[in-house]
């Protein structure tokens, strides 16, 4: 059985195992890649939403392996708010983490509107 080797003759896991763990280089994680993972976390937690509404998205700001999160979403009228925007919190705080790698230890949520029921508005004689 013949082995493979390298230029100097030497095989190639030899040579792997004098490079130490630290010095053979590091993954890095665009910080928009880690937004994009945020906001998909965020939509699976806010679950359906109103026609008319914007779809989440998010903003990180990325330190070494620790990533602050800013999401934006709309929400439907009525809603208990505080409890979806806890739901958001965890579900993009769990999602970074376990897809990422990255410790979240800070997720902001901002609701940027709320959308009334389309036969709410009918119902009170409201027009737009």
């Amino acid at each position: 059985m013949t082995g493979v080797s390298t230029a100097a003759g030497e095989r190639p896991d030899a040579a792997q195992a004098v490079v130490p763990a630290g010095e053979r280089g590091a993954t890095r994680i665009a910080d928009r890649v880690v937004a994009k993972v945020a906001a998909q976390a965020a939509r699976e937690a806010v679950g359906a939403l109103p026609a008319d509404a914007a779809r989440p998205h998010a903003t990180v700001v990325v330190h070494r392996d620790v990533a602050r999160v800013r999401v934006h979403l709309e929400l439907g009228y009525p809603a208990d708010i505080g409890a979806r925007c806890g739901q958001v919190r965890h579900q993009v705080a769990q999602r970074v983490s376990a897809l990422v790698g990255m410790a979240v230890p800070e997720v902001a949520v901002q609701v940027e509107r709320l959308h009334l029921p389309a036969e709410y508005g009918a119902r009170q004689g409201r027009t737009r």
